[in-house]
């Protein structure tokens, strides 16, 4: 069992949404539920080096905010740290932050290599890769469940797509690491800053590499394709490996490290896995409600509008809070309460509307296997030591799980 400190609703106009430590350390779901009560679209304001932006907490104005691009633009910027410091140098490059027809013609140059089709030899590997990793770990007894089991798993499948060799890989898992968040509470945004120059350097090596190189990989896709007519150049094709790196890696690891913590935390819901009282499919949608592993994204209002009824200028900054819409009780019943079996299960933990997770299909495989293979090959599981957070506004999960197992 992990416990934080509970923050009270009291305590919500001395609080900054945009401090790491804030989410790391403490528990902020009595302060999401009277912010979705009673302010549900609540100005977090400006400090001395960083402007205010609007935190929108309920689950129907979360997805009428991701639903429209033409009103809340992600092209400023989609994670509040970019959007303080200003906006995102990659904003029509990149497909996070690019809308418009734009964005249309890169997510379906990217949608052949994602679809479940393409995927199939990237998930049979997924399978493989998740019951190696979990038998090393029952041989041994124990594990770091958060670096020994779940680093290894998304890590492979997306440098696979992007034909990383492999002995670079422990380099890039680093370097992903430090770019979105931190492991210490300590790291400073300079930290974050040298790591993503680092990946995006290393991508331009590899596209430099890929181009005309007959390689199948995304790179060589991209190094390939046209978007409006026009072939992708080096900054666009490095930016989007970047992009899919980050995304394709952290979210899906940290869902993982949750899933652990989340069994482990909740014996009943164990046991309804083990027996098959909860199927796979309805397990792996609890999971990424429970863990929801990007706490919120960000947009940009691209004219005078509003939001579940209060006016947002223009150029504001909205912050839509998936942290909270993933427990909103006009959506979910129960929702403090984990439920492996729970349909439907309406999270927004892909995001919604036109920028929804490209690689859903892959995250959800990849957490699948690995509940398929706790359930199938491990018989106990106890804590062993103290699970340690990441630090981030953005990121919520965990760097560290020790654990001991016992096969089945």
């Amino acid at each position: 069992m992990t416990t934080r400190r509970a923050i009270a609703p009291e305590e919500l106009d001395t609080l900054n949404l945009a401090d790491p430590r804030l989410h790391a350390e403490s528990d902020l779901s009595a302060v999401w539920r009277h912010l979705r009560e009673h302010r549900p679209v609540h100005w977090n304001p400006p400090t001395d080096t960083a402007p205010g932006f609007w935190v929108v907490t309920r689950h129907a104005d979360v997805t009428s905010v991701y639903r429209s691009s033409a009103r809340f633009t992600s092209e400023g910027g989609n994670v509040l740290e970019t959007l303080l410091a200003g906006g995102d140098t990659g904003a029509g490059r990149m497909l996070a932050i690019t809308d418009g027809e734009r964005h249309t013609g890169l997510r379906r140059v990217l949608m052949s290599a994602f679809s479940p089709r393409a995927l199939e030899p990237i998930v049979e590997s997924v399978r493989r890769t998740v019951n190696r990793l979990l038998r090393d770990a029952l041989e041994k007894g124990r594990c770091d469940f958060a670096t020994d089991v779940a680093a290894g798993i998304p890590l492979g499948a997306i440098c696979d797509l992007l034909g990383v060799p492999d002995r670079d890989r422990a380099h890039v898992l680093s370097l992903t690491s430090s770019a979105l968040g931190s492991h210490e509470a300590d790291s400073t945004a300079v930290d974050a800053w040298i790591a993503k120059n680092e990946i995006l350097l290393y991508f331009a090596g590899l596209a430099r590499d890929r181009r005309d190189s007959g390689h199948s990989d995304v790179i060589a896709l991209l190094a390939g394709s046209e978007v409006g007519g026009l072939p992708l150049d080096d900054d666009e094709i490095i930016l989007n490996c970047y992009s899919l790196i980050l995304g394709g890696d952290e979210t899906a690891r940290l869902s993982m490290a949750g899933a652990a913590l989340a069994l482990l935390d909740h014996p009943d819901q164990w046991q309804a896995l083990k027996c098959g009282d909860a199927g796979i499919g309805t397990a792996v949608e609890e999971i990424l409600r429970w863990t929801t592993p990007a706490l919120h994204s960000g947009r940009t209002a691209t004219a005078d509008t509003e939001v579940g009824g209060r006016p947002v200028g223009a150029g504001e900054i909205v912050t839509v809070w998936n942290a909270s819409a993933n427990h909103d009780e006009q959506v979910f019943d129960t929702p403090a309460e984990l439920r492996l079996d729970r349909t439907p299960n309406k999270h927004v933990t892909f995001a919604y509307g036109p920028h929804f997770c490209l690689g859903a299909h892959l995250a959800r495989a990849e957490i699948g296997a690995v509940l398929a293979g706790l359930r199938d090959l491990v018989a106990q599981m106890e804590q062993t030591g103290p699970a340690k957070p990441v630090y981030s506004n953005f990121l919520s999960g965990l760097s560290a799980l020790p654990i001991a197992l016992k096969a089945a």
